[in-house]
């Protein structure tokens, strides 16, 4: 399986971005599903986390109330839409699966490329 995040970019202070991550093969609905970021110099941190039936949902106290997660299992797809960011959301965000429920890194597989978050001040 091959996750690859996409929807990264530049963008301002109070600015908005959607992204993707797209899944290769037919589990895709069996795993619970995670974003997570990584800043320059920092420790790869959770962001979000849904279920695999969209049921539930975490997120890091940073981004409650700013990011929404989503997931579409038709189109093996998870969402991560981000509004009203801030300098200290930039860092590059990865996707990644779990087979259980967890906002640990270790617990998680599958890691992407990642795409870069850049917010301007």
């Amino acid at each position: 399986v091959q996750l690859q995040a996409s929807g990264g970019g530049l963008v301002q202070t109070g600015g908005s971005l959607r992204l993707s991550c797209a899944a290769s093969g037919r589990t895709f609905s069996n795993y619970v599903m995670g974003w997570f970021r990584q800043a320059p110099g920092k420790e790869r941190e959770f962001v979000s986390v849904i279920s695999r039936g969209s049921l539930r949902f975490a997120y890091t106290d940073s981004v409650k109330g700013r990011f929404t997660i989503s997931r579409d299992n038709a189109k093996n797809t998870v969402y991560l839409q981000m509004n009203d960011l801030k300098p200290e959301d930039t860092a590059v965000y990865y996707c990644a699966r779990s087979t259980g429920w967890s906002m640990s890194t270790a617990d998680f597989g599958s890691w992407g490329q990642g795409t870069l978050v850049t917010v301007s001040s």
